[in-house]
């Protein structure tokens, strides 16, 4: 643990000990892989071994040094490679299938949790960083539990094996070829420490470019209409300018480290020939002996070479760690089964208070308000007012500071919280569309809803146009809606929320980009219902008319 210590980087707020539980946590999701790597990695030093001892006593008998048919001596090592070759399939195979399955389930379950985290928390990293995180860093947790740790347990066997063969051939030369390791082990403690800050700040500069490739790309229209396609290209290149100047540095520390490593290692290789030469030239080993000897010795520096690697492994891995450690922070929603209230049921601001964690006037100071079961309420305000914040409130996405938002039916009331969740059906703001097929959009709102029920909902919110479309339901919108109006993409978010089927239903400025005719025929069609409470946050004078009560949000 004192060596991993060294490992430490300063300005982590996780420890050692707290990176390697989470790994262990992960690894055992992954035992088969780790299991099957481990056994294919001892094997292959089984062959490794035997190919050696095959080799010395072919080129024995060649020479005349030791009896034996030298056909028989050829077939065990081609024996040898066709293992070998085996293996290497397995691994290939082990590491493209098991490999990908694992890394889809480790980004499954870090979007799982973050899909369940507090709303608040999601907005402590931008998208794109979090997109970086799911992809690099999980693939880099992911190979390092599955194939670097095996890999390692076979390069210490090897290594072990190999030193073990040798010494029982020249313990004086076993002893040289790793009395080098010490020196390389002192000098790692320098190397990882400065290795470790390289890594962080590179993968800090590469979430901040993907990052803003990601605003680039989602904005794009609006880059357009301003204009402004060079000045976010530039932006573009200082901060890819910022990346390439991390790289540049610990690719200068790396190749300095390198030099040094494999220098070290060829003198050791260097010298293991010259002691082989002498002993043959002085007869006291054969020809076989010393071609065992320079294979032995590779064979030991090799694994040690591979050890030397592991630092930078454990500093990329505990880097990836720690950035997906710090998304797993944030606090968890209540989780349980949904709490179905009876319907009609109606939503009560009882004197509540809410103020952002960064601000220091409240949005909204003791505010009472009973949305009541089977009505229609309209809330109007100023922009920046506070209405999506009292949505959020309701949908118990953030949390009162004071006082109790209430969720109520005949004989039934309690505070709102994510269980309650179940009962509200919600159109936000803006285009929502998913990029897929309509009917893929519409069955977000309810899986198993039949063809007749589509076509009812889209009836329903004069989604009409829909079969007049040459694939109907199966036609393919791209990423928000593209190739639909902003109406048309309103009118079946709408749908698909209405196939939800929820007592409560809310509205963020749902109706906005319909023309009056069409919003009055929905609102109709929409509102028939009187077992459903409807709340809606708009500026628009038809959807008031057929409300029942308005909020003033100042």
């Amino acid at each position: 643990m004192r060596l991993l210590d060294r490992l430490h980087n300063p300005e982590s707020k996780y420890s050692v000990r707290q990176l390697l539980r989470w790994l262990w946590r992960n690894l055992r999701g992954n035992r088969v892989q780790v299991v099957f790597n481990s056994a294919i990695g001892m094997l292959g030093v089984g062959c490794s071994l035997m190919m050696v001892w095959a080799m010395q006593r072919t080129i024995d008998m060649a020479s005349g040094a030791r009896e034996g048919s030298l056909y028989w001596g050829v077939a065990l090592m081609g024996a040898v490679i066709v293992a070998e070759f085996a293996l290497n399939i397995s691994r290939i195979w082990i590491k493209n299938i098991l490999g990908i399955r694992a890394q889809n389930r480790m980004q499954q379950q870090m979007l799982d949790r973050l899909l369940r985290a507090e709303w608040q928390s999601k907005d402590h990293y931008h998208s794109g960083d979090i997109i970086n995180r799911l992809e690099q860093d999980v693939q880099t947790v992911v190979t390092f539990i599955t194939e670097t740790l095996p890999n390692t347990l076979s390069v210490l066997i090897l290594f072990f094996g190999a030193f073990f063969y040798l010494l029982s051939m020249d313990a004086w030369l076993a002893c040289i070829t790793v009395g080098v390791l010490p020196l390389f082990m002192a000098v790692s403690r320098f190397y990882v420490a400065q290795m470790r800050k390289y890594t962080r700040r590179v993968r800090s500069s590469d979430s901040q470019v993907q990052s803003l490739l990601t605003e680039t790309v989602q904005n794009r229209m609006l880059i357009k209409t301003m204009e402004a396609g060079s000045r976010m290209v530039g932006r573009l290149e200082e901060t890819q300018s910022e990346l390439r100047e991390h790289v540049r540095q610990r690719t200068k520390f790396s190749i300095a480290s390198n030099l040094f490593v494999n220098g070290g290692f060829s003198v050791g290789y260097l010298i293991a020939f010259l002691w082989g030469a002498v002993r043959l030239s002085a007869k006291t080993i054969t020809f076989g002996q010393m071609t065992a000897f320079l294979q032995l010795v590779y064979r030991i520096q090799g694994p040690a070479r591979d050890l030397t690697r592991l630092a930078p492994a454990f500093v990329s891995v505990f880097t990836a760690a720690e950035r997906l450690m710090e998304l797993e922070e944030a606090p968890q929603e209540q989780q349980g089964s949904g709490v179905v209230m009876p319907s009609p049921c109606g939503v009560r601001l009882n004197d509540v208070t809410y103020t952002y964690d960064d601000a220091v006037e409240p949005v909204f100071s003791h505010l009472s308000f009973d949305f009541r079961p089977g009505t229609c309420t309209a809330i109007l305000g100023e922009t920046g007012a506070g209405k999506t914040t009292l949505i959020r409130l309701i949908l118990a996405l953030l949390h009162p500071k004071e006082g109790r938002v209430e969720i109520y039916a005949e004989g039934k009331e309690d505070e709102v919280s994510p269980l309650y969740r179940c009962n509200f059906v919600y159109v936000p703001q803006g285009n929502t569309l998913l990029s897929g097929t309509i009917r893929e959009n519409l069955l977000i709102g309810r899986p198993d809803a039949t063809d007749d029920e589509l076509w009812d909902a889209l009836h329903l919110v004069c989604a009409d146009f829909v079969s007049n479309m040459p694939q109907g339901l199966d036609t393919v919108c791209s990423e928000s809606g593209g190739g639909l109006s902003e109406g048309q993409a309103q009118r079946l978010s709408i749908a698909r929320a209405l196939l939800r089927n929820r007592s409560i239903m809310l509205f963020d400025e749902a109706t906005s980009a319909l023309d009056p005719e069409t919003e009055r025929q929905l609102l109709q069609n929409v509102l028939s219902d009187r077992r459903k409470t409807v709340i809606f946050i708009t500026h628009r004078p038809a959807v008031i008319d057929y409300c029942d009560q308005v909020l003033k949000v100042e």
